[in-house]
């Protein structure tokens, strides 16, 4: 596996968030790139449709979608957007989140349920699982986010690979529930009084991650911590991108970084790439499109959903144009 969990954070939405403070920031990776492979990246983020921008307007005929594409981490860049956006949420018919209040509630309700959804309960644990040069990496990362080594052990490999994402220093920091822009549009629109409904059923997540293999998820958890030393600047790098509307920029820089990774030909590097496009955006953007449609037949529609879903040939703004919208780049 490449290494994708950076570039898989800004497509999940259900990954947990943190800010990053003065003591909690990295360098820019395209800030100090060669020129020639920063425009070598941008070809090819630009050569997906509608690869930039974070905000849009859908209309057909009397239907409207306004479209938020979404950072889920807290920043307080959020508070000029969500103002800019405020007359939209509370002016829709309805606000179409991946996941709303009632789902985060049926979430939590299967993993109290039902455990072994986020962690071992029979079987090997994960550090008789890994080789021990790996576990040994893993625990040692895991504890830099306090997380003590016998309770990493228990947790599923996708959990653990969801806590990778934030590097320790934000992990360390939170202390509430996170306040990406989602939640943010969430709070808006139950103030206002407008109705809230999810794009997809709640237990999405474990779909995506019952997709892989066990094998999958191992080579995930070794490709990730391979880069655990540059976590910072590969987070840094994400977030700039997602604020300057460049969020398929940064995921093609992950692709590159595959590229560049010993025993892999570029073939073999999109080919894996775009299967798990497929599965953590693809293939749930053109299940919400006719969520989406349907919504606004019956009013405006107020749609926010993580940045990633926007581009490419299956991103949400090019399907919607394949049904007749029309597409319109909002500057908030």
């Amino acid at each position: 596996m490449s290494r994708l969990l950076a570039a898989l954070s800004l497509a999940l939405g259900f990954l947990v968030g943190a800010p990053l403070s003065a003591e909690c920031v990295g360098q820019n990776l395209f800030d100090v790139m060669d020129p020639a492979r920063k425009a070598e990246i941008q070809a090819a983020a630009d050569a997906v449709p509608f690869a930039k921008g974070n905000f849009w307007r859908a209309t057909k005929g009397d239907e409207v979608i306004t479209i938020a594409g979404t950072y889920h981490f807290d920043d307080p860049r959020h508070a000029a957007n969500l103002a800019a956006l405020m007359p939209a949420i509370t002016g829709a018919s309805v606000v179409l989140v991946e996941a709303g209040p009632e789902e985060e509630k049926a979430l939590k309700a299967q993993i109290a349920r039902d455990p072994s959804t986020m962690v071992i309960t029979e079987g090997p644990t994960l550090n008789q699982q890994l080789p021990p040069e790996v576990w040994d990496q893993l625990s040692d990362a895991m504890s830099a986010r306090g997380i003590p080594a016998f309770m990493t052990a228990k947790f599923k490999p996708w959990y653990v690979l969801t806590l990778l994402s934030i590097p320790p220093c934000a992990m360390l920091q939170m202390t509430s529930e996170p306040e990406g822009l989602d939640r943010q549009v969430i709070k808006v629109a139950q103030e206002a009084g407008v109705p809230i409904r999810p794009l997809e059923p709640y237990d999405t997540l474990f779909k995506i991650f019952g997709s892989l293999t066990d094998a999958e998820l191992t080579e995930m958890l070794v490709s990730t911590l391979a880069i655990e030393p540059q976590g910072e600047d590969y987070f840094t790098t994400l977030v700039d991108g997602y604020f300057a509307g460049e969020s398929r920029a940064a995921w093609e820089l992950m692709r590159f970084i595959g590229y560049d990774q010993p025993g892999y030909t570029r073939a073999e590097v999109d080919a894996e790439f775009a299967r798990m496009e497929e599965i953590v955006a693809s293939a749930r953007n053109r299940a919400w499109i006719p969520v989406l449609t349907e919504a606004a037949a019956k009013g405006p529609v107020f749609a926010a959903f993580g940045a990633l879903h926007l581009s490419g040939q299956d991103g949400v703004l090019n399907l919607l144009q394949q049904q007749g919208f029309t597409l319109e780049e909002l500057t908030p």
